[in-house]
């Protein structure tokens, strides 16, 4: 009995289900049965489902009961095959690749709907983009056939798989949602903000902080308007060019300390405030949506609630239900044990081969033991901070780890000729056409400052293909940073899938990630399971992605039953 079959939802609330076989074909007849979940239910031999969008099914099933082990995600196979092909940017749905594949018209992509507090529908709107069965399998097999095509086909039909396997964790996740106490939000906010006034107006706090800037400045002053701001430091002759927090600091004036204290505050009444409670929290858990793959390197974003900013003040709000933890895992210095899987440099391989400080470990053989300088110099090759005194740590980097300093330059020098960059696996960062101001200051050394960041942004989602400027420069920082931060997210998806099988038996629930942090919500007798669960999964997700290497992935790990009270 084939352990593969294919289904597309019809519009009866119904399905037409066929079985395949090896070679991806119809191995039988294509079946019309009434009830979608049933089709599921009554066929759990099956290991792998293959259809149109994992949005537009699982949500369903979920709601149905049903969970299913594993899936193919059609239209996200063909986002990362148009990328791997040179195409981003061309229509991505089943009906487009169809289109292509017959030589028809190419219909464009349906709307990516507005994020909407509570709503659990799926993020593209599923209006005339219904195909039978039999045209879905006639797009599969020519999938299957283009993976063959590609540079590296074994890693490609891994990744597939993998964003396949994200797409399931990720509805999942926003089924589970994170567990939430509003009540204690609600006495977080009157801690720091003080009591609202009637009309939605500023909180009292804010209020006060207001009147103090203003009173500095000895005239009113808006201080949310940085504008104004920066008017009234010039009315006073101080010269600033920014409200940002690191520029401010170093003012001597007296409408700064209130001012500083202001932005953070109003940060908080504006991005996880009142409104923020009503909108985003709901029976005891917070829901925002996980869209995985959501950016060009493949990192997660949600489309609501600012998830993957959350202040650790506010944190305090997420709290295990009774008799339960939250299993916070935090991966240990990422992004240069993912550079020295790739780049093969046998140095740093040796390095991140150990369960230890990793950033030390490179100071003890190129810096003479400074730490800082070490650390400085290994996010400056992957983010590309080649000048000035990066420059000089950059080359002391590459005398001790040549390969690895050598590979992040390469793919800085493709990106900078326009050439297709790829991932590890192979997921493919758009040849250029300019670079935009938020892509270079997003190329620099990254700030934990979650002060001066957006919201709710992934750091990587400011760079847009088709941008104007021609700035090849920046476009070779992004591509530096692309290949390793791309094939973290890779590697991520694979621990998540291994994650999520290994609880399969446990009442475990995954209920957030972010690009190096994942937290499991389980019964406290089982948190040492799941601690091991995740350990297990960082070592066969590096071992699948990478291959063998001596590299290891290991994670800072809490048990905890307050999010902010993880390490």
């Amino acid at each position: 009995m084939t352990d593969r079959w294919a289904l597309a939802p019809a519009e009866d609330g119904g399905a037409d289900v066929a079985p395949l076989g090896p070679d991806g074909l119809p191995s039988g007849p294509v079946r019309r049965e009434p009830d979608l979940a049933e089709s599921v239910r009554s066929r759990p031999h099956v290991t792998r489902w293959v259809w149109r969008s994992t949005a537009e099914v699982y949500p369903r099933l979920l709601d149905a009961g049903v969970r299913v082990e594993r899936c193919y995600d059609i239209e996200d196979a063909e986002t990362l095959l148009l990328g791997h092909e040179g195409r981003h940017g061309e229509p991505r749905s089943a009906a487009a690749a169809l289109a292509r594949l017959r030589g028809g018209p190419v219909p464009r992509d349906p709307p990516q709907r507005a994020a909407e507090p509570g709503s659990q529908s799926p993020l593209f709107e599923p209006r005339g983009t219904h195909l039978p069965l039999s045209d879905l399998l006639a797009v599969y097999a020519e999938q299957q056939r283009r993976h063959g095509r590609t540079a590296h086909p074994d890693r490609m039909h891994l990744l597939t798989t993998a964003e396949s396997a994200g797409m399931l964790v990720a509805a999942e996740m926003n089924r589970a949602g994170l567990p939430w106490d509003a009540d204690v939000h609600r006495g977080v906010l009157r801690e720091l903000l003080g009591e609202r006034y009637a009309g939605g107006g500023e909180p009292r706090r804010l209020a006060e902080l207001a009147e103090e800037v203003s009173a500095a400045f000895g005239h009113r002053v808006r201080p949310d308007l940085p504008a104004e701001v920066v008017r009234a430091f010039a009315r006073a002759g101080v010269r600033v060019r920014s409200t940002r927090r690191h520029e401010l600091r170093s003012v001597d004036h007296p409408a700064v300390a209130p001012l500083l204290e202001y932005k953070k505050l109003y940060r908080i009444w504006v991005a996880h405030g009142w409104a923020w409670l009503q909108d985003w929290v709901r029976e005891g858990r917070f829901r925002p949506e996980f869209l995985a793959g959501g950016t060009v390197t493949g990192r997660w974003v949600t489309h609501g609630g600012g998830a993957l900013q959350i202040p650790k003040v506010i944190r305090r709000a997420a709290v295990a239900d009774p008799g339960w933890r939250l299993v916070v895992a935090d991966a240990a210095q990422m992004e240069p044990r993912v550079l020295a899987a790739i780049s093969r440099d046998p140095g740093l391989m040796e390095v991140a081969g150990r369960d230890d400080d990793l950033y030390q470990s490179v100071s003890d053989r190129a810096f003479s033991g400074d730490r800082a300088q070490a650390k400085l110099a290994v996010l400056g090759a992957v983010y590309g901070q080649t000048s000035g005194d990066g420059l000089k740590n950059l080359a002391a980097l590459r005398r001790r780890f040549p390969r690895a300093v050598a590979y992040v330059d390469e793919a800085a020098r493709a990106g900078e000729e326009g050439r297709l960059v790829r991932t590890w696996l192979g997921r493919t960062c758009p040849p250029a056409a300019g670079a935009t101001d938020e892509a270079t200051q997003e190329a620099g050394l990254p700030q934990d400052d979650p002060d001066e960041q957006d919201t709710g942004r992934s750091p990587d989602q400011g760079w847009t293909p088709g941008y104007a400027s021609g700035d090849a420069r920046a476009r070779g920082r992004f591509t530096r940073n692309f290949v390793v931060q791309g094939s973290a997210a890779d590697w991520a998806l694979l621990l998540l899938a291994a994650l999520r099988r290994a609880c399969r038996d446990l009442a475990a629930e995954l209920v957030f990630f972010q690009h190096d942090e994942v937290i499991v919500h389980c019964p406290a007798h089982e948190a040492d399971s799941v601690a091991a669960a995740i350990r297990e999964a960082a070592e066969l997700a590096g071992r699948l992605t990478f291959g063998p290497t001596p590299v290891r992935f290991p994670f800072t790990m809490s048990v905890v039953e307050c999010y902010a009270d993880a390490k």
